[in-house]
C-alpha cells in the first residue's frame, strides 16, 4: 500500500466509510496442505489455475549462454553457477534461488560431483528471515526424510549408488513474501578459473517456483507439521504411490468398450456426447509385430470439433514402441501389455476418439474409455498431445558433435504445459543427452526455464542407464540407449510444476550428443489449452509409418571399414564392471571418445559386436589407452584367441596402436571378446580402453 493510499484509507475510516467493498471475495489461501491437495487433483490441471500464477526455473546453467547464435549458447559448464555468493554470520553461502513472493517452490532437483559431494548444508530462508526455516545436509532435504518421505522426496535410479542419482524434492515450499535457497560447502569453488571449478565440488541444481499474480494469502512454510498437515501429507504420499488404485471413482461414470480389429489404413473409435470428461483410457494391442503396432497405431481425439490429440499409442502411454512395465501418476503399463492413462479430458458438447492403423498389418484393439459428467465453465480446458520424430537425424559432422536446438512443441493460445515422453534409439556407445531444455513462455526472448542436461530434466543424473519406474512424475522404463547402443524412454509429467501460458509456449531441447551419430529421436508432448488453441507440430504421418528401430544396423547398415570406433561396437555382454563410451576432451581419442571398461574383476569378460557385409581374413590392431591402472587382457575374435596377454600399463595416460593378432571375419555378426587377466600392480581390478579397432585385409 502506497503512502497516498494509506492517507486516503485513514480519512475514509475516520468518516466511517470502508476503503474496500464490504462483500469483496476473500483472497484464496495457499498453504502446504492446499498445494498437496492440488498435487493429486487431476481435475485441477484441466482448468486454468486459480489463483493464477507464473513459473520460473533457477538452475546452474552455463552463464555464457546469453542469446541464440552468440558464442556460449551451448555452453556446457552447467555446475556451480550461482545467483551470487554472500556472507551470512561468517558463513560463505552460495545462493541458488532468490525470488519474491507470494509463491512456492514446486520442484527441486540436485546432483553433485567431487569429493565429499552433496554433504554441504542446504538452507532455505523464507520471508526475509535472518535465520533459515530449513537447514540440513542437501541429501537429507532433497531426497531424504527431513522434509517428506518418498515419493515426495526421492532419488533415482535406486539401482545406482546414492551420490550418482538424481535427487528430487516435490514437496511444496510456499512463501508469502520472499524465498532464498543457499548451499554452503568448503569444497565448492565458484570463482572464474575453470580448472579450479572442475577440481572442486560440482553443484548441479534446478529449482522451479511459482509466483502468484492475483490476490492470494500464502501461509509460509514453517517446518512444523501438525496433526492435520501430517494427515494430508500421508494421504498425498499414498495417492501418489498407489496411483489410480488410491483415487476415488467418479460418480455417474460410463464405460465405453473398445474392441475392434483395424486393417491397414482403417480407423475406429467411440463418440461421446454431452458435457463430460474422459477419466481413464485402457488399451491393449495384439499384432504379429507388436513394436511396430505400438508406433503405427495412432490415437486422435476431437473435442468439440477441434482435433487436439494426435499421438502413437505407445508414446502416449509412456512406453514408446516396446511393451514393458511402467507406472506413474498419469500412465501405467503392465507386463501383459495392458496400458492405462489417467489424464482428465473435459469437453463441452462432444468428443470423438479415433484409433487409426498407419501400418501394414492388422492390429487388434481391446480396452475401454471411462467418462463422467463435467461442469464446463470459462476456466475449462481441452487436453492436447502431439508427437513427431526426428528420423535418422545426424548429431554432428566430420566426426564431431554439433549441438543444436530442436523443437519439442510450440503452442499458441492460453493453457498450461503438463508433460512429455521422449523415445529414442542411440547407435553408438556414447551419451546422447548433454543438451538442456529451453522453455519460452509468452514471447520471452530468453527462456524462463533453462536446464542443465536432458537427464536432469527427466529427474535422473550422470547419463546413467539404470531404469526406474513407480515415481509419480518421472520415469525411465528403458535406458539401454544411455551410454550405449540401444533404446531409451524418458518421461516427465507435471502437476504443481505445470507451466501456465497466456498466449504462447515454445519448448526447445538441445540435441547434443557426445559424438557424431545417427539416431531416431521422438518427443511426445502434453498440454491443456482453451478451445481455439493451436499446436504448431503437424501430425507426423511419415514418422509413424517408419519401421521402428530394434537394432543398430537398421540405422547404420554394416560396412567393412578399416577403422571401427570403439564406441560404435555393440556391447553384447559384460560379466563384471561397467562398460560405456567415455567422453573426454583430452586430445587422445578420435571424436574425444573411447570404449571404456572399468573395475573389471579378474576373469570377467566384455563381449563386443560388429557386423560385416563380407567374409574376410584380417589382421586386427587396436588404438588402445594405456595408464597406470589399466590391466592385462586376453583378446578373442569369434571365439578364436588373438592374443593371450595384452598389457596396457603405462605410468601416464596415453593412446597408441597395438597388434591384437590375425583372424577371420564372418559375413553378418562378429564377436570380439575381452577377458580381464591381471590387474595393474597395486590394483585389484582391471581397466580397459579402446579408441578404435583397425582392420587390415590379409
Amino acid at each position: 500500500m502506497t503512502f497516498k493510499t494509506r492517507i486516503l484509507t485513514a480519512i475514509l475510516l475516520l468518516a466511517g466509510i470502508s476503503a474496500f467493498p464490504v462483500n469483496a471475495p476473500k483472497a484464496p489461501v495457499v498453504s502446504e496442505a492446499t498445494l498437496l491437495n492440488e498435487m493429486t487433483d487431476r481435475d485441477a490441471l484441466a482448468r486454468l489455475p486459480y489463483p493464477a500464477y507464473v513459473t520460473r526455473q533457477f538452475s546452474s546453467y552455463d552463464r555464457r549462454a546469453v542469446s541464440p547464435g552468440r558464442p556460449g549458447w551451448f555452453g556446457n559448464d552447467d555446475w556451480s553457477m550461482f545467483v551470487r555468493t554472500e556472507n551470512n554470520h561468517g558463513r560463505t553461502e552460495h545462493v541458488l534461488m532468490d525470488a519474491d513472493g507470494p509463491g512456492a517452490i514446486v520442484r527441486f532437483w540436485m546432483t553433485f560431483a567431487g569429493k565429499e559431494c552433496g554433504r554441504g548444508t542446504l538452507r532455505i530462508y523464507v520471508d526475509d528471515a535472518d535465520e533459515p526455516v530449513l537447514e540440513a545436509p542437501a541429501f537429507e532435504i532433497v531426497s531424504g526424510d527431513r522434509v517428506a518421505g518418498e515419493p515426495l522426496a526421492a532419488s533415482v535410479s535406486p539401482l545406482m549408488r546414492h551420490d550418482r542419482r538424481g535427487h528430487n524434492l516435490y514437496y511444496p515450499i510456499p512463501y508469502a513474501k520472499h524465498c532464498k535457497v543457499t548451499y554452503e560447502s568448503d569444497n565448492v569453488y565458484a570463482g572464474p578459473e575453470p580448472e579450479k571449478r572442475k577440481g572442486s565440488e560440482n553443484v548441479y541444481y534446478n529449482i522451479e517456483c511459482r509466483t502468484y499474480t492475483g490476490p492470494v494469502r500464502v501461509i509460509s512454510y514453517t517446518g512444523v507439521c501438525d496433526d492435520s498437515l501430517r494427515k494430508t501429507v500421508e494421504s498425498t504420499r499414498k495417492a501418489l504411490t498407489a496411483g489410480q488404485k488410491a483415487m476415488r471413482r467418479p460418480s455417474k461414470r460410463v464405460i465405453d468398450p473398445i474392441e475392434t480389429t483395424l486393417a491397414p489404413g482403417q480407423a475406429a473409435g467411440p463418440t461421446v456426447r454431452g458435457s463430460r470428461a474422459i477419466r481413464e483410457i485402457t488399451l491393449r494391442l495384439k499384432a504379429e509385430d507388436l513394436p511396430q503396432a505400438l508406433r503405427s497405431t495412432v490415437m486422435s481425439i476431437r473435442f468439440d470439433g477441434e482435433q487436439t490429440v494426435w499421438v502413437p499409442v505407445g508414446d502416449f502411454f509412456g512406453i514408446g514402441y516396446q511393451a514393458m512395465r511402467n507406472e506413474t501418476f498419469f500412465t501405467a503399463a503392465d507386463d501383459e501389455g495392458t496400458m492405462k492413462a489417467y489424464w482428465v479430458m473435459p469437453f463441452e458438447k462432444q468428443c470423438e476418439v479415433s484409433f487409426r492403423n498407419f501400418g501394414e498389418q492388422e492390429v487388434a484393439l481391446q480396452g475401454e474409455i471411462v467418462h463422467s459428467p463435467w461442469k464446463w465453465d470459462d476456466r475449462s480446458l481441452h487436453f492436447g498431445a502431439a508427437w513427431h520424430q526426428y528420423t535418422d537425424i545426424n548429431t554432428g559432422t566430420n566426426g564431431k558433435s554439433s549441438p543444436r536446438d530442436i523443437v519439442y512443441t510450440e503452442l499458441r493460445g492460453e493453457g498450461r504445459y503438463v508433460g512429455d515422453c521422449l523415445t529414442l534409439y542411440n547407435t553408438v556407445n556414447g551419451w546422447w543427452g548433454e543438451g538442456d531444455e529451453k522453455i519460452y513462455v509468452d514471447g520471452e526472448t530468453f527462456p524462463s526455464h533453462f536446464g542443465t542436461g536432458t537427464e536432469d530434466y527427466y529427474g535422473y543424473a550422470w547419463c546413467r542407464p539404470e531404469i526406474f519406474t513407480g515415481h509419480p512424475f518421472i520415469a525411465m522404463p528403458a535406458g539401454g540407449g544411455n551410454l550405449g547402443v540401444g533404446y531409451t524412454v524418458n518421461s516427465r509429467y507435471r502437476a504443481l510444476d505445470a507451466i501456465p501460458f497466456t498466449h504462447s509456449l515454445r519448448f526447445d531441447m538441445e540435441l547434443w550428443h557426445w559424438q557424431e551419430a545417427r539416431m531416431n529421436y521422438a518427443p511426445a508432448t502434453m498440454w491443456y489449452m482453451r478451445p481455439g488453441g493451436v499446436c504448431k507440430i503437424a501430425p507426423d504421418t511419415a514418422g509413424v509409418r517408419q519401421s521402428v528401430v530394434l537394432s543398430r544396423s537398421q540405422l547404420v547398415p554394416p560396412v567393412l571399414k578399416a577403422d571401427i570406433e570403439g564406441e560404435d561396437l555393440k556391447i553384447r555382454g559384460c560379466t563384471g564392471g561397467k562398460a560405456y563410451g567415455q567422453y573426454r576432451t583430452n586430445g587422445l581419442w578420435s571424436q574425444n571418445t573411447q570404449l571404456f571398461w572399468h573395475n573389471a574383476p579378474v576373469g570377467s569378460t566384455l563381449t563386443l559386436g560388429f557386423e560385416s557385409p563380407v567374409e574376410a581374413a584380417v589382421r586386427l590392431e587396436g588404438i588402445c589407452s594405456f595408464a597406470k591402472d589399466y590391466g592385462t587382457f586376453r583378446i578373442c575374435l569369434n571365439g578364436e584367441e588373438l592374443t593371450p596377454s595384452l598389457a596396457l600399463y603405462a605410468p601416464e595416460l596415453i593412446a597408441r596402436e597395438i597388434t591384437f593378432g590375425t583372424g577371420n571375419i564372418r559375413k553378418g555378426k562378429n564377436t570380439l571378446t575381452v577377458e580381464a587377466v591381471t590387474p595393474a600392480v597395486g590394483f585389484t581390478e582391471c581397466f580397459f580402453g579402446l579408441d578404435r579397432l583397425v582392420l587390415h585385409l590379409r
